[in-house]
This record gives structure tokens, sequence and C-alpha cells, in this order.
């Protein structure tokens, strides 16, 4: 808000207004837990450490969380590291799949869920984007769209990493990201599926 002379304050600008509201509707969405069982998506990836031994043990953890009723991972793939400033070929390389959940927790409490698997396994935040012995993101969580400060649905950076896609892909080749389009036209834009008869 704008101060005004006489130290009144101007309201706020439609459009700040519009965005406030926003704010708080998704900031509501993010913490209502569905009527209903609903279907996610999350990206697990592991570049310390027993990577693959991590993963599964990951997906055990996930399972035995109340409010998780099911879990079907993907293939493992192996991927370069991703830092700030792009591909780092010298950095230990990950492992990255992803486990489609069927839950009944609210969003924000699927993170949180994931943020102490996490924690479980040694994950330390000390750099960003930096190496880890477990990651795991909400990719989707059903159709849902929202953006807060501490939580974006669908992620907002899916749609360019292909060790992500690719692994969806192969659990789902009819998986669509909301708000992007059909994983696998999102593939072909990356160059990762390159003619339409590889597709099954």
């Amino acid at each position: 808000m704008t101060p005004l002379p006489g130290g009144r304050i101007a309201p706020p600008t439609r459009n700040t207004q519009a965005k406030l509201e926003r704010l708080a509707r998704d900031e509501a969405r993010a913490s209502e837990a569905p009527r209903h069982s609903v279907s996610a998506i999350l990206a697990l990836g592991a570049n310390l450490g027993d990577r693959a031994e991590t993963l599964d043990a990951a997906v055990r953890d996930l399972a035995d969380v109340p409010g998780i009723l099911e879990v079907t991972l993907s293939p493992v793939v192996d991927s370069v590291a991703v830092k700030l400033d792009g591909p780092d070929p010298d950095a230990p390389g990950y492992l990255n799949a992803v486990a489609r959940v069927r839950t009944t927790l609210s969003p924000r409490d699927l993170l949180a869920a994931g943020a102490e698997i996490e924690r479980a396994h040694g994950r330390e935040r000390l750099e960003r984007w930096g190496d880890r012995t477990l990651d795991i993101d909400i990719i989707t969580y059903g159709d849902l769209e929202i953006e807060t400060p501490t939580l974006t649905i669908p992620h907002p950076r899916a749609v360019e990493r292909d060790f992500v896609l690719g692994p969806w892909w192969a659990l789902d080749p009819d998986a669509v990201l909301p708000g992007a389009g059909p994983v696998a036209d999102l593939l072909r834009a990356l160059k990762t599926i390159p003619t339409e008869t590889e597709l099954p």
C-alpha cells in the first residue's frame, strides 16, 4: 500500500487486491484435505550415498505414511546433476524416479510427509540445488493449480526436466501435466522422444 500525505494509506489497487485474493485462495486449497483420495505425482532423486537403496527405502516410507493409500514407482533413471548454473557432469550423478501416490492428505501435509522422509535419510539443505541424499518434490496433485510462497503445484520446473518427465511417461504414457499438456509432447519438445513410433 502507498502512503498518502498525513500518514494515510492508499487502498490496494485492483491488481494488488486480486493477487491477495488469489494467494489467500491458494493457501486455503494447499491446506484442504480432499473429500476423496487424490492421485499425486512425486519426483524422487538421490545423488549421495547408496542411491538405489535410498530410493527403495523412500518408497517404503511413503507407503507407511498415514493417508497415503497406494504407491507405484516408475522405472529408475540416471541423470546428470543440475546446479544453479546448469548441468554439472563433475558432480555425483543422480538416480531419479517418480512415484504415483493415492492420498487423502492435503497438499501441504503431503509436502510435510515428504520433507520428513528426506530428513530421515539425512537430507541437509545447505545449498540451493546442492547435492542431496534424497529429494522428494510434489509434481502434481490431481488437477490442482496453486502458487504460494512455499508450495507451487504443478512443480514450476517439471516441464523442463526430462529426468522427471521420462520416468513419468514410462509409468503412464497418457499422463498430462496440468497447464502444460501431455507428458509425451513435453518430452518431444525436449527431444527426448524422437518419433511418434517410439510411443506405446
